[in-house]
């Protein structure tokens, strides 16, 4: 019996019998059988990172567009020196009876179903950020990754970050005081290309690319790369880009799932070419100690550059500004001089890709920086943040029930109905 065969038959025992088997059966002198799915920017950046770190060897690729997939084989078999197959259908991939492995890099529309089939092939799983597109959607993949007892890693790679580390050493070591407040915050001019509705590229299965989201009309400006701020397909902003400064935020101060939002915004200057704010600010009320994010997707981003794009640590002693290679320390009271640190980190999304890697040759997620329960955390903060945008109230999160309170509008939210021909996963 080969290793996935063992993993399937035995995902429902204990958990101890199955890391028993991994580790007498998969040396790690034996390269991963990879299978990536999404063959795009992003997807390519984390099996570049795999087969740098070594170990690792792609054997098949998928995409629904017939470009990306003959361009990443070329590329990867320039890497490792053959070719991989190719394949239209993630569920055909998963067919491959070499497999130990695929990572997901498609848009976040297709993670859940993606994801699930896979556990239950028994497949090791490194999956992009946000971990589903919505709440429910990330509690269905909880529960398949439980079930299949395999290893999975989400790409929170900033928690990579010697910086953010740091940052966390400085408060718990009381350099800050006690942190009462915290702030985030990502400004920067987008470029939201063409939005002329028009035919997709001859190599792009644009229907399959949809999957179960609603399939609007092809436009440049919502297809390759240009999804993330597409309300059905990225969702905006901060869920895109600030739920990494959300995620370090919980990391940080080990904070659970926010108690409560408040979130406003507008769609003004990008009207017409996006539909998700362009404008934001949220209040995430975790315990204790309220996070503010705030974003704008217009205008100069050089006003204060420093301070443009990380978090803010409002403590009694002082405030700490963080970001990926910086640290700025602003003690208290007046006349005190301000204390920057560059701390510059290894390459992140290297460094979380080979923690994967590492993690599946020792059969051990003891080592892994992002195991699903916290993606999870992460994604449904941010998930909740913008449900109080498009309902225009406040959202109330029950944590012992695992959904919102007396909000019905919001609630709707939490599970989005699933284009025809697709059916959602059961939690």
């Amino acid at each position: 019996m080969d290793r996935r065969s063992f993993i399937q038959k035995t995902a429902t025992g204990t958990a101890g019998m199955v890391a028993a088997f991994h580790v007498s059966a998969f040396s790690r002198n034996t390269k991963i059988k990879i299978g990536l799915i999404g063959c795009g920017w992003y997807g390519m950046v984390i099996t570049t990172a795999a087969l740098k770190a070594g170990g690792a060897e792609v054997v098949a690729v998928c995409d629904v567009d017939s470009e990306h997939l003959q361009k990443s084989a070329g590329e990867i078999e320039n890497s490792q020196g053959n070719r991989p197959k190719e394949f239209k259908d993630y569920r055909d991939l998963l067919e491959l009876k070499n497999l130990d492995a695929v990572m997901i890099g498609t848009p976040p529309q297709w993670h859940a179903l993606q994801f699930i089939a896979a556990c239950k092939k028994g497949l090791d799983i490194y999956c992009e950020k946000p971990l589903a597109y919505d709440v429910e959607e990330g509690k269905a993949m909880m529960k398949a990754a439980k079930e299949a007892g395999n290893i999975v890693q989400i790409g929170f790679q900033r928690r990579q970050s010697a910086a953010f580390k740091k940052a966390k050493q400085l408060i718990e070591d009381g350099t800050t005081g006690k942190i009462h407040q915290i702030g985030a915050q990502i400004h920067y001019n987008p470029a939201p290309g063409d939005t002329a509705v028009q035919e997709p590229p001859q190599s792009l299965d644009w229907d399959a690319w949809c999957g179960p989201a609603p399939k609007l009309p092809y436009r440049p400006s919502i297809g390759h790369k240009a999804w993330r701020l597409e309300k059905e397909y990225g969702n905006g902003h901060l869920v895109d880009w600030g739920i990494h400064h959300i995620d370090i935020i919980r990391t940080i101060m080990s904070f659970d799932v926010p108690e409560s939002f408040q979130t406003n915004g507008s769609l003004d200057i990008l009207h017409g070419k996006i539909t998700t704010p362009d404008t934001l600010n949220s209040t995430m009320h975790f315990a204790g100690c309220p996070v503010i994010w705030q974003h704008r997707l217009w205008g100069s981003g050089d006003l204060n550059p420093q301070f443009n794009n990380g978090v803010f640590f409002y403590g009694e002693k002082a405030t700490l500004f963080a970001s990926d290679n910086k640290l700025v320390l602003m003690p208290a009271g007046k006349n005190q001089q301000q204390q920057e640190m560059n701390i510059p980190s290894p390459d992140m999304q290297q460094n979380h890709v080979a923690e994967f890697i590492r993690a599946v040759q020792e059969r051990n997620s003891k080592v892994l920086s992002c195991k699903i329960e916290d993606a999870w955390k992460s994604t449904t903060t941010v998930q909740l943040a913008m449900a109080s945008y498009y309902t225009e109230s406040d959202v109330k999160w029950d944590a012992a029930a695992q959904t919102v309170r007396g909000n019905s509008a919001a609630e709707k939210l939490l599970a989005r109905p699933y284009r025809q021909g697709y059916k959602r996963p059961e939690v």
